[in-house]
């Protein structure tokens, strides 16, 4: 039985991840939804929520949902509401800066969790550049316009509601979450890459450091991936997880014939062995 009808309240096909997302892993769900299915009965935590492919792929009974930037957050915790948009939204350049000047201005005044800000939030996402979600070190949007034909805009999301019912979502540190020892844990940092914005603060080498020895503490059943970098593959390794690789595509770059295939490392720790 398939984590899907295991659950009697989602009756449709899986959702398509709300936003647009540069390392999405809607890619990685025919190898971790093997790893899950054994597991329903836990809760799904996610450190690092990202675009939200694998939780609405997996679709858990309960999850536990975080992301250090607070913007994905607030605008989760309004689609799990049923968000609508009354936003016109325009695939156009001068809409696009003014949209976003005004959602900067929003976080200026402190009001980046209204239901303004997750409309203007969403716009942004799906009409800005390739997916990206970047702010500077003050804390404002900066990402160029796209360059975008056409744009699939959703305006309704009351397809989410039955899904994200029992849904927790918080918004901070992955070492302040509060986890019970038999969560099911898909950690999915910022790359180990140079460009780490995806908060003012960004994520360093020790931030990597510091997560993989905090899953390898937990004691349910982990899964963490990244680029196969080789500081990252020794590091995984020397805190005990089994390592596979796999082909990725990296999509973010400016230049499309920089974009290529890299090796993705999926580092597995805490599963009982096979019978």
């Amino acid at each position: 039985m398939t984590s899907r009808t295991a659950l009697h309240h989602v009756t449709g096909a899986p959702l398509a991840p709300p936003l647009k997302w540069a390392g999405g892993k809607r890619w990685l769900i025919p190898h971790l939804r093997p790893m899950w299915q054994p597991h329903q009965h836990r809760r799904l935590v996610e450190p690092f929520a990202g675009g939200l492919a694998v939780s609405l792929s997996l679709q858990p009974a309960r999850a536990l949902i975080n992301d250090i930037n607070p913007h994905v957050i607030a605008f989760y915790k309004w689609v799990q509401r049923g968000l609508t948009i009354d936003l016109p939204l325009i695939n156009e350049r001068d809409t696009y800066f003014a949209y976003r000047e005004h959602f900067n201005q929003l976080i200026r005044d402190g009001q980046h969790d209204t239901k303004v800000a997750a409309e203007l939030f969403y716009y942004l996402n799906r009409t800005g550049y390739n997916g990206l979600c970047r702010f500077n070190r003050r804390g404002l949007f900066n990402v160029p316009f796209g360059r975008h034909n056409r744009i699939g805009y959703i305006t309704d999301f009351a397809a989410y509601i039955p899904v994200m019912a029992a849904w927790a979502f918080t918004h901070g540190a992955f070492e302040d979450m509060p986890l019970e020892p038999d969560d099911f844990i898909y950690a999915d940092p910022p790359y180990d890459v140079v460009f780490t914005q995806y908060t003012k603060d960004g994520f360093t080498w020790a931030d990597q450091v510091r997560l993989a020895e905090w899953l390898a503490a937990h004691q349910g059943p982990v899964v963490a991936s990244n680029q196969a970098t080789d500081r990252i593959l020794s590091l995984y390794r020397d805190y005990g997880f089994e390592i596979a690789c796999l082909p990725a595509r990296r999509m973010i770059n400016s230049n499309p014939n920089g974009r290529g295939t890299v090796e993705e490392m999926l580092a597995v720790k805490g599963f009982p062995p096979a019978p």
